[in-house]
């Protein structure tokens, strides 16, 4: 796991330097159908990297981007309507059936169909109309990293590539460099203050939220830590109630327009006598686990997480766990 966690930033390398034409011939394509709809079809991490290229096109685009509960096409057979629908579906096998199946319902039903996948002969990259590959290569540890990542970059290409926005791309082709730094940034305080905890929130919101969706799933997987992500918004409501002297919380405070309310619900949760570790920029007040800067405010949490996996790996060997085989769990789930 950890290994190919810090290949995050060649595998990312390779993406950007394939498939050009393909992007930019899907956003204009985007443009120019001007879809009514759009839906992602993922689960598990891929599903996480589904909601940031979401976060990306509500917030920059305006449009709404609905998360496909893939049980409506495999159990309950509806017949969604697929005129002016864009459907974009995540996955590093490509193999799971409630995947495939509404990708090739949408396929035939008229819908403009993408899978972005690792494994380019999978049956998802067959049944949709455009494949885009995350580059990402071999993967062999159940708990997803690399693969993850270049999902991000992915989601962000085809934003970059709807809007015809050159400055979004270019902070995209400087993301490697960024990557190999925030591989190897220190967050080593993660390991002593989340040693011994049985439960832990993550805190995120905005584009930061699907990273902490990502790092709570992490927390479950690699640690045995019963880790729920919230939205610093969510939680002052039931939540807040099991927040009380002792409490971790990690909280994710990239640059932003939701920075300002998460560095304040960190401060609050200190004087109510937490344990915080927070994560922002290098010189924010509080801040214990840096954030390396990326060159777009909106692909920061692409940092963020690149260097949450080492610390995660780090923390379940401390527990005394194998972060490379977790248990109960395979690196192909197949689920209808």
């Amino acid at each position: 796991m950890l290994s190919e966690a810090r290949e995050a930033a060649q595998a990312v390398a390779h993406q950007l330097a394939h498939n050009d034409k393909e992007y930019c011939d899907f956003g204009a394509l985007l443009r120019t159908q001007n879809p009514t709809a759009v839906l992602t079809v993922a689960r598990g991490s891929s599903d996480h990297a589904a909601h940031f290229l979401a976060y990306l096109v509500m917030a920059r685009m305006g449009r709404l981007v609905t998360s496909l509960p893939m049980s409506l096409v495999t159990l309950y057979q509806s017949q969604i309507a697929c005129k002016g629908l864009v459907s974009l579906a995540f996955s590093q096998s490509g193999q799971s059936p409630d995947l495939v199946a509404p990708t090739r319902y949408f396929t035939e039903g008229g819908a403009i169909t993408a899978a972005f996948v690792n494994k380019e002969d999978s049956p998802l990259a067959q049944a949709a109309q455009w494949v885009f590959p995350l580059h990402a290569g071999t993967e062999a540890s159940v708990a997803a990293t690399k693969s993850y990542i270049a999902q991000l970059v992915a989601g962000a290409r085809i934003v970059a590539a709807w809007q015809d926005d050159l400055v979004l791309q270019s902070a995209l082709s400087a993301l490697p460099g960024v990557l190999s730094r925030a591989a190897h940034v220190d967050w080593s305080v993660g390991v002593e203050v989340l040693h011994h905890v049985d439960r832990l929130f993550v805190i995120g919101r905005g584009t930061g939220m699907p990273v902490a969706l990502e790092a709570a799933l992490k927390f479950k997987e690699t640690c045995g830590i019963q880790a729920e992500a919230f939205s610093s918004a969510e939680v002052k409501h039931g939540p807040m109630a099991l927040i009380e002297e002792g409490y971790p919380l990690l909280v994710f405070a990239p640059r932003g327009p939701a920075q300002a309310g998460l560095l304040a619900l960190a401060e609050e949760m200190r004087l109510r006598g937490a344990k915080v570790l927070l994560a922002a920029p290098a010189g924010t007040p509080g801040a214990n686990l840096p954030i390396v800067e990326t060159d777009s405010i909106d692909l920061d949490p692409i940092s963020l997480i690149q260097s949450f996996y080492p610390m995660v790996e780090q923390l379940a060997r401390a527990r005394g766990r194998n972060p490379d085989e977790p248990r109960f769990l395979a690196k192909v789930t197949k689920t209808h």
